[in-house]
């Protein structure tokens, strides 16, 4: 209704009944909290649990310095989203490729937005699924120490089992409340993770030296860069969380949705910072590559934190799912002129989780897919991406504050994208030789 307010409203019959059937543009009824809770789950990944590990390959002054910097680059560049997503007055860039469009032109837009967001939406929901089934697997083995050893792959697959259910929530605001769940959890977790490291003290003969040779210490520097990366990759679907809120010219949507991401952030800092500074305080060197696992007791509350890790991945599916579904259906029917039905739906998003059940099978080396795909996708539509769109549009004025900003996001960001992958893919391969498939 706002929007034909300020613009006569151009769209057919048949378009209106497509816009409101896809799972981004058909309900427009969110509150400034629900940005707060999507932004926490699409945010706080159980990549935190990772922290402690890219800490002990980035040892402590790189280290706080990285996790620093990039806290304060990514608030800017989801800062720039939120205020870009209704620059045009009475239009609203609902899907990041939309925006990218406005910037880069029809074609380029697509281009250059679309390949990197699924590489983001699917890679994330490949890694969950790997995560979700590591973390019940660990569950199962901490609550029944004398039962038979289940493979991981069947872990796996009972995870899948839950969103072959889940993803046929219609929209963003169908999942607010798995998404709610999920964030506290997020909170729970972190604080579990922190906090019975904290408990457990500093380790003896604990050593923050940097380990291996020149070259593994290079390498591993990399990984570590892509594994912090990927911890702050929430950017994919701010403007899909953003296009749920309602929008007026009087009251436009930027301002529930930064009350949203403010809380979020704040949120976001008591996650990572006690997780990422104290797990490596306590362990060092030795920790391993999700700290959960390097804490075995009291059994019963490390049990629980893998619970809530479960919990909290299966809401952070759910969200970078709704994007990769938004996507397949609009091509599904305004393209290929499928009729919009539910057996349409039921179709394309059980095989998508199928798929990311497969791969996830067959590839589950956690850490290294997060430093390749951190590096890879997330450091372009997190890190620069956003501030490249604001260069193009808004042309701030040449050599002052904007301009410097931008500019030297764009210039750690592109470096970010050259140098994690390098290290996540080494990692993949040392991984892969030791490893059979579907064992």
């Amino acid at each position: 209704v706002a929007d034909s307010a300020v613009v006569a409203d151009n769209r057919t019959e048949e378009e209106k009944a497509i816009d409101a059937w896809l799972p981004i543009s058909s309900s427009r009824s969110a509150k400034w909290w629900y940005s707060a809770f999507h932004n926490v789950t699409a945010m706080v990944g159980a990549g935190v649990l990772s922290l402690p590990y890219a800490m002990a390959e980035l040892g402590w002054g790189p280290g706080v310095t990285v996790m620093v910097i990039s806290w304060l680059i990514t608030l800017y560049t989801l800062w720039q989203m939120v205020q870009m997503h209704e620059m045009v007055p009475g239009r609203r860039f609902d899907r990041y490729h939309e925006l990218g469009q406005h910037a880069f032109g029809e074609r380029l837009g697509l281009y250059i937005v679309v390949p990197q967001q699924l590489i983001v939406e699917i890679g994330v929901d490949i890694v969950y699924m790997v995560t979700g089934g590591k973390s019940l697997k660990k569950f199962h083995d901490l609550v029944c120490k004398d039962c038979k050893n289940i493979r991981l792959t069947f872990f796996i697959m009972i995870f899948a089992s839950v969103h072959f259910v889940l993803s046929h929530l219609p929209n963003f605001n169908s999942i607010s409340g798995v998404s709610l769940a999920a964030a506290v959890m997020s909170l729970s977790y972190s604080t579990i993770a922190w906090a019975a490291s904290a408990d457990k003290g500093v380790q003896p003969g604990v050593d923050y030296r940097l380990t291996g040779t020149t070259t593994d210490k290079v390498f591993n520097f990399f990984g570590a860069l892509g594994n912090v990366a990927f911890a702050y990759a929430g950017h994919n679907v701010v403007l899909e969380i953003q296009a749920t809120i309602p929008s007026t010219p009087e009251k436009p949507s930027k301002v529930p949705m930064w009350r949203g991401v403010i809380v979020a952030y704040a949120v976001v800092a008591l996650c990572y910072f006690p997780v990422a500074f104290v797990g490596y305080a306590m362990f060092g060197n030795s920790v391993q590559d999700n700290v959960l696992v390097s804490l075995e007791k009291p059994v019963w509350l490390i049990a629980m934190a893998n619970l809530f890790v479960v919990v909290h991945v299966i809401g952070s599916y759910q969200i970078y799912a709704m994007p990769v579904f938004d996507m397949m259906e609009t091509v599904m029917v305004k393209k290929l002129r499928f009729k919009p039905t539910w057996y349409l739906r039921f179709i394309t998003r059980n095989i998508y989780v199928a798929f990311t059940m497969f791969i996830g099978m067959t590839f589950p080396f956690f850490g290294g897919l997060l430093g390749f795909f951190g590096g890879f996708a997330f450091a372009p539509t997190t890190y620069f991406l956003p501030c490249i769109m604001w260069l193009v549009i808004y042309k701030p004025k040449k050599f002052g504050l904007s301009w410097w900003t931008n500019w030297i996001c764009i210039i750690l960001g592109v470096l970010l994208t050259v140098i994690a992958p390098i290290g996540g893919l080494r990692q993949i391969i040392q991984d892969a030789k030791s490893y059979t498939f579907y064992s």
